[in-house]
């Protein structure tokens, strides 16, 4: 068999696998972009001491262990805190003062990982005074990494990057003040989280749950298809209340989207736009 009957009949074992993987748990990943999707199926064939695509799927049906491990080689869970300062800074200088005006506060933190910007956001809000009357929806599709995010235990050779960070997103206390360390790990206060609810939600196949004053999505939609990122910016579209904050990663853009004429930026170069229809 050529190299090339090969690579379509991986490809056809990919689709039936991505298929089985919606039909029989509802994770949906047919929307994600194709290339690193290819890669981690693989990586997740030989992680199992397979053969084939084929074989994953026989095993993932059958056994639930490797679902799961399957389903934390899918997702992309590279976060850190205070990732892009400047978007935090940019958040302490012009998101703040609009949400000081409002009585309550809710944010939706979708796709949330294993927690690192959730808890960057209660750090912030909580230094400009804001954090008691926020409500925080932080979500992700995989409950093994929200378990966690819930935990907010992280390794104690992060924290040198994420104090820098922190400094550079115009953080005004002692970053050390926010953990408690012990060996190699720290743990989050747990002030941080009262806040927070953590809540499993699938932006490839869930709806609308709640109208939002912010919705943080940053670094998740570069790993789907334009299809796929179209649907997400409908949902974030019919969840943002009039004037609410949208918040992207540094490669995202909201251009060519159908809602892109809903919003305006709140600074030039930044990836915050409020709706303004």
């Amino acid at each position: 068999m050529n190299s090339q009957n090969v690579d379509a009949t991986e490809e056809l074992e990919i689709d039936l696998l991505l298929e089985g993987l919606f039909r029989q748990y509802g994770f949906d990943f047919r929307g994600y972009a194709r290339s690193s999707l290819r890669r981690r199926i693989r990586t997740a064939v030989a992680g199992e001491g397979l053969a084939t695509v084929s074989a994953l799927q026989d095993r993932m049906l059958h056994d639930v262990s490797c679902l799961k491990r399957l389903l934390l080689g899918l997702s992309v869970h590279v976060s850190a805190m205070f990732r892009d300062p400047r978007f935090f800074l940019t958040l302490r200088r012009l998101a703040v003062p609009f949400l000081r005006t409002y009585p309550f506060i809710r944010i939706w933190q979708a796709g949330c990982s294993t927690g690192e910007e959730v808890y960057s956001l209660a750090i912030l809000l909580q230094e400009e005074g804001l954090y008691d009357r926020c409500r925080i929806y932080a979500t992700d599709m995989n409950e093994s990494v929200l378990d966690r995010a819930r935990e907010g235990i992280y390794s104690l050779e992060l924290m040198q990057r994420y104090t820098a960070n922190y400094l550079a997103s115009g953080g005004t206390r002692e970053f050390s003040s926010y953990y408690t360390a012990a060996y190699d790990h720290v743990m989050f206060r747990p002030s941080l989280r009262e806040r927070v609810v953590f809540s499993q939600h699938n932006l490839a196949s869930d709806g609308p749950f709640n109208e939002f004053n912010v919705i943080l999505c940053r670094n998740v939609m570069i790993y789907f298809t334009r299809p796929l990122q179209d649907r997400v910016h409908d949902l974030f579209a019919r969840s943002l209340a009039m004037f609410g904050l949208l918040g992207l990663g540094s490669h995202e853009s909201i251009r060519f989207a159908a809602s892109e004429h809903r919003y305006e930026p709140l600074e030039a170069g930044e990836k915050l736009f409020r709706r303004v229809a």
